[in-house]
């Protein structure tokens, strides 16, 4: 069972200077590899392995094809500011093809976590030698796959898989007994930016994780293009999170009088401290209005907008 140190209880210093010792004995004289996805976790991690393993740590940026508007050239250059050089690998093809032809969400989870750590980290730890990966998991993360509610991409021991066997080198995962709270003081403690260490949760599947159906290229650019409307129209709302949706069925609209089927766009916006329970944000009335109609303005082919209502549980802040 993991050991949770609650946000109250955490001394960001110590829990800082144990991780980089625990990171250094688990490396050795080797050297190791981490993911940086520009979320907060895995911006926390690539610091912590920086502190503990300087030139020792390769740190990579995957463009998977379902990153957000600007994400991959904004987090290489907040990083290069800070010292730690990114390397960028472009997996596009291989993220798309596993992608084609599944509907079924945890289809998709499993189809991006094989290739992201069997194929694209399979062959970078091939060809560098590195034995060993750190990842952003934090425990909201392992409850959510080992309850059933969702299998994170990014769990592995709680459900008695070996990543050693099964893919070829260790995990490292030094924010295990943080939840979202805790990872962001222990991000200002280690000198990130506030834009960093604040910003909103951003699943491991990326926008996969916001089409509903099929994760084509088509379909991701269309709630990429949803998801900047949504994040330049909330950000300053005080909200956790909040995202757009793009659901399955064309629906019916009109455009210049006729009839025009479409995609429909679902607005969600959270209010919570951990992510393990949310409600949805009263945002006003207004504001929704305005949000919709720029939608509908920008993203081609949208002709529904809708807001979700329901909390967490029984829904989740994700759709997929």
């Amino acid at each position: 069972m993991i050991q949770e140190i609650r946000v109250s209880e955490l001394d960001a210093t110590r829990f800082i200077a144990d991780q980089v010792a625990a990171i250094q004995s688990a490396v050795g004289q080797g050297a190791a590899i981490n993911a940086l996805s520009g979320g907060v976790d895995s911006a926390v991690v690539t610091m912590l392995g920086h502190r503990a393993l300087g030139k020792c740590l390769r740190t990579v940026m995957v463009d998977n094809g379902l990153m957000r508007e600007g994400e991959l050239e904004r987090t290489i250059a907040i990083f290069a500011e800070l010292g730690v050089p990114v390397e960028l690998i472009d997996a596009r093809e291989a993220f798309f093809a596993a992608l084609a032809g599944l509907t079924d969400p945890e289809r998709k989870r499993e189809a991006i976590t094989q290739t992201f750590y069997r194929d694209v980290f399979g062959s970078l730890v091939r060809s560098s030698g590195a034995r060993v990966l750190l990842q952003g998991t934090i425990l909201t993360d392992v409850d959510e796959t080992v309850a059933g509610i969702k299998r994170q991409h990014n769990v592995f021991a709680q459900l008695g898989i070996d990543p050693e066997a099964t893919f070829g080198y260790a995990i490292v995962e030094p924010l295990l007994q943080l939840r979202k709270d805790g990872v962001r003081k222990v991000g200002a403690a280690l000198g990130l930016p506030t834009e960093v260490f604040a910003r909103m949760p951003f699943p491991g599947p990326a926008l996969a994780a916001r089409v509903i159906g099929e994760a084509t290229p088509e379909r991701i650019e269309t709630v990429r293009l949803a998801t900047a409307v949504v994040e330049r129209a909330l950000a300053g709302c005080g909200a956790f999170q909040y995202l757009a949706i793009l659901h399955e069925d064309r629906v019916t609209g009109m455009r210049s009088g006729r009839r025009s089927f479409g995609q429909q766009i679902e607005v969600r916006c959270w209010d919570s401290a951990d992510a393990r329970t949310a409600s949805p944000t009263a945002l006003p009335w207004d504001t929704l209005r305005r949000l919709a109609d720029t939608i509908l303005e920008e993203v081609p082919g949208v002709v529904s907008v809708t807001y979700n209502l329901a909390t967490k549980p029984p829904s989740t802040i994700e759709a997929i």
